[in-house]
């Protein structure tokens, strides 16, 4: 009996036990001490950056002011740290607790201790190198969100993965889509209410976009999103019924396009999300869409509730798009006095050059004018909220090439704006550039690679230094403070090169960007005056954060050159030559006293081609291939640049059999350069091979 008790005794201790630690087990993360939450964020402590854009309006504008016009003489780097991933780097530093949190190309991530920069943790999800060949643009990766004991980040081939903030141990993992498909994920997540929200990439391949939320604590999927509707038939939600009637011909059978991969932002007081959505797949709206309708919701703000997922409002910034204007760009919230009254507004620069301004309640649009030049419009009929079309920009209908501006890199990328409460005025980070869209009567959709509907190989810049020098001098990029109220550029500052770093703003009246050139500036916000700036070794393409850790200010910086448009064409971004990429987490305060290494000013060896030995039909079956299949990565007219092989250089040139084990045998696939022999047959693979020795003969004849 005693034996009995004492059992009892002991079960019922136990269970005493048990139970306070499965309370503790079920309680929600957000709950924890120390744990970030709604209140967190919207409190926004000017100490911490805990979101992409560190309030949810995004608006990227840290109420920090001990770096200021007076003290930013003192400011220096504090110290950095070397990454291993040298490709872009876009990441916007997460600052908690005095801690930061990055992710770099390749998907991987790290955290530092603040102060002294000693490496905390790094996590590699092993993305496989074959699926380099779905991104787009680079292999690049846009940060964290931060929920709970949290951090989320998603992977190239289409994971949501959540780390323990503290260890950076991987707490669960979700695939997030049809690793089939040409899907990626580049942007970061955003968090509200426990719901972790993420999107994904893939409308140049032939893909369906969609955002989906997962439940902060176990990652289950709570609610699905789909921005373009399925076949006829097939459609449920009532947004996709509605949007059936604006498309024609079978959209489904390449996916329609419309993925969200970047731009969210977040209303807590009307509790909407706003989404960016994105081009049509393919970009030609005449195998798209049989060449009619609006597309809805191809180039759309999309309003929805965030705990379900519903459809609100909508507005399409681009009808019926055919020119790759995705409406993913930053989207940013503020109140603003417009004729008298105070609106609740929602801005965005998007790739079609236009500034909208709407009004968050209702989508109403407001006002909308050029950022930039543009000459696929001429403005926005107010009434209808619809663009007034240039007749000849849609070149699938009169069979010409389209010179169309801005071209399909945009005006404005996804290189995050920055709004000054103080001034009024937000600063984009603009682009100056052109594209020749040429519509393509014997397309096909490929297997995998680009599937645009577009040739993409007549427009390839020719051998000839005038026309490059004119393509250089038009391709030019901006840093435009635009005033939302009354549409117009209060002042501008030209750089002499596309594709510069995106912003941020202080209220020590700071405006914080890098650029290509390797500088990483600060400016006056009202006048553009430059203050300070910092020789960082490399192109600097993402924005900056800032934060405090016991009383003292920090500015970081993720520096690395890299993105969709320095693999694709840039040379014109690169008026010095090549851009060497060097990618540093660049921490800087005041009285810092790090020095970089010296740099390796080591220039690309001279062009040095085998013998020209192919036939003209090889040349010219070459150069078509290579526009399709090839430039995305290695640069226009097969000229390179630092971040890929310049097949110009490459060894296998020389060499058919090298060559052909590559581009066809897949040697390389580990690397990202997969095989191609689903599209490409081996005589198709030589051809190239001697397009490219062409190129190279008609460079090293340049002076190039």
């Amino acid at each position: 009996m005693a034996r009995l008790i004492d059992g009892m005794r002991l079960k019922v201790a136990l269970l005493a036990l048990a139970l306070p630690l499965a309370a503790c087990k079920q309680q929600p993360s957000s709950e924890m001490p120390g744990a970030v939450n709604a209140e967190r964020i919207i409190a926004a402590n000017p100490d911490e950056w805990l979101s992409y854009g560190r309030t949810y309006d995004e608006q990227r504008h840290s109420p920090l002011d001990q770096i200021n016009q007076t003290t930013i003489k003192d400011l220096g780097l504090a110290w950095f740290a070397d990454l291993d991933t040298a490709r872009g780097q876009e990441a916007t530093p997460l600052a908690i607790d005095g801690k930061i949190y990055i992710t770099t190309a390749w998907s991987k991530a790290k955290a530092y201790d603040a102060v002294t920069g000693k490496l905390e943790w790094e996590y590699d999800p092993k993305v496989p190198g074959e699926r380099g060949v779905a991104a787009c643009c680079d292999v690049v990766n846009r940060g964290f969100g931060a929920w709970g004991d949290k951090l989320f980040m998603g992977t190239l081939d289409g994971r949501l993965v959540a780390l323990d903030r503290k260890t950076g141990k991987e707490v669960w993992s979700v695939v997030t889509l049809d690793q089939s498909k040409p899907y990626t994920i580049t942007g970061a997540p955003r968090v509200i209410n426990g719901m972790v929200l993420i999107g994904n990439g893939g409308a140049e391949m032939g893909v369906r976009g969609f955002l989906t939320a997962y439940d902060a604590d176990t990652g289950k999927e709570l609610w699905r999103f789909y921005s373009v509707p399925d076949a006829p038939g097939k459609n449920k939600e009532e947004h996709l019924k509605k949007a059936e009637a604006t498309w024609k011909g079978e959209w489904w059978k390449q996916g329609g396009g419309g993925t969200m991969w970047d731009a969210m932002a977040y209303d807590p007081e009307l509790d909407l999300l706003y989404v960016g959505v994105g081009n049509g797949s393919p970009w030609n709206q005449f195998y798209r869409s049989a060449g009619e309708g609006d597309n809805l919701y191809l180039s759309s703000i999309v309003a929805l509730r965030p705990k379900t997922g519903e459809y609100v409002w909508h507005f399409q910034t681009t009808p019926g798009e055919t020119w790759d204007y995705t409406a993913t760009q930053h989207i940013m919230l503020a109140d603003l006095k417009i004729d008298g009254a105070k609106r609740k507004v929602l801005m965005q620069a998007p790739k079609n050059g236009f500034f909208f301004v709407l009004d968050r309640e209702t989508g109403k649009l407001i006002s909308a004018k050029n950022y930039v030049p543009v000459n696929w419009a001429t403005g926005f009929d107010m009434k209808s909220g619809r663009p007034i079309e240039n007749p000849d920009s849609r070149y699938y209908r009169t069979g010409k090439l389209w010179l169309g501006t801005p071209g399909p890199i945009g005006a404005h990328n996804w290189h995050p704006m920055a709004f000054n409460p103080k001034t009024g005025l937000v600063y984009i980070p603009a682009i100056n550039n052109s594209f020749a869209f040429i519509h393509n009567p014997n397309w096909k959709a490929n297997k995998q690679g680009f599937n645009v509907g577009l040739d993409l190989a007549s427009g390839m810049l020719p051998a000839d230094k005038a026309v490059r020098a004119g393509a250089k001098a038009v391709t030019t990029g901006e840093l435009v403070a635009w005033d939302p109220v009354a549409q117009k550029a209060r002042w501008t500052i030209k750089y002499p090169g596309a594709w510069n770093g995106g912003l941020l703003s202080t209220a020590g009246d700071l405006l914080f960007q890098g650029n290509m050139a390797g500088e990483f500036n600060a400016f006056d916000p009202a006048n553009g005056k430059k203050l300070w700036s910092f020789n960082a070794q490399t192109g600097i393409v993402a924005p900056a954060s800032t934060f405090r850790v016991k009383g003292e200010q920090y500015v970081a910086v993720l520096a690395g050159w890299g993105g969709a448009w320095p693999i694709t064409a840039g040379y014109l971004s690169e008026p010095n030559g090549p851009i060497r990429n060097q990618s540093r987490l660049l921490v800087f305060k005041l009285g810092g006293k790090a020095k970089l290494p010296d740099m390796d000013s080591a220039a690309p060896p001279p062009l040095d081609p085998p013998a020209l030995t192919g036939t003209p039909a090889q040349l010219a079956e070459g150069q078509k291939q290579f526009g399709q299949f090839c430039a995305v990565c290695h640069g226009d007219a097969a000229i390179g640049t630092s971040l890929t092989r310049d097949l110009r250089r490459a060894g296998s040139l020389g060499d058919a059999k090298m060559w052909n084990d590559i581009v066809i045998g897949g040697a390389l696939s580990a690397n990202g350069m997969v095989s191609w022999k689903n599209e490409l047959t081996p005589q198709q693979a030589e051809a190239i091979r001697h397009y490219v020795i062409k190129r190279a003969h008609e460079d090293k004849a340049l002076g190039d």
